[in-house]
């Protein structure tokens, strides 16, 4: 399995949401399902069938949460020394080339990405072009509306 990279303020964040789906979650559906079964036939209890639905859905995020904990390396991008050049969790100030528009991205793992928070996934076209290279540079992507040319304008690891 390949080490997924997550920032260690995505990390607390998975473990808030295993921590929820055990104590929280999971109680309550294994509650719903004994509600359920005392209403006696199961063959045709819809409450005892979407209760069962829902504790299979929680049981397989609890498994999906619990290995991308497992399998990714905790990055704290306040600890990062890249010399200026963009990697996995820095921050990047861009400058669109042809409008002059500045934007602020944090380049975060996959369960972290968050548009409207300024989070992008690591493996989306943008942070691709920009992992790499450094302030002052510029980097062409390939977006649903053709090439766009962004000048790095400053890079940060906070």
């Amino acid at each position: 399995m390949a080490t997924i990279p997550i920032t260690s303020r995505g990390a607390e964040k998975l473990k808030a949401e295993l921590q929820k789906l055990k104590t929280v979650e999971r109680p309550a559906v294994i509650a719903a399902i004994a509600e359920a079964r005392s209403h006696g036939d199961l063959s045709e209890n819809a409450e005892y069938d979407a209760a069962k639905d829902r504790q299979g859905f929680i049981e397989g995020r609890i498994a999906e949460v619990e290995s991308k904990l497992s399998g990714s390396l905790i990055i704290d991008p306040s600890t990062l020394d890249a010399h200026g050049k963009v990697v996995f969790g820095s921050t990047v100030e861009l400058e669109d080339e042809a409008t002059g528009n500045r934007v602020k991205y944090q380049i975060v793992g996959e369960d972290e990405a968050d548009l409207k928070l300024g989070l992008i996934n690591i493996g989306s076209p943008i942070a691709r072009a920009l992992i790499g290279r450094m302030q002052g540079d510029t980097a062409e992507v390939q977006a649903p509306g053709g090439v766009r040319h962004y000048e790095i304008v400053a890079v940060s690891y906070v």
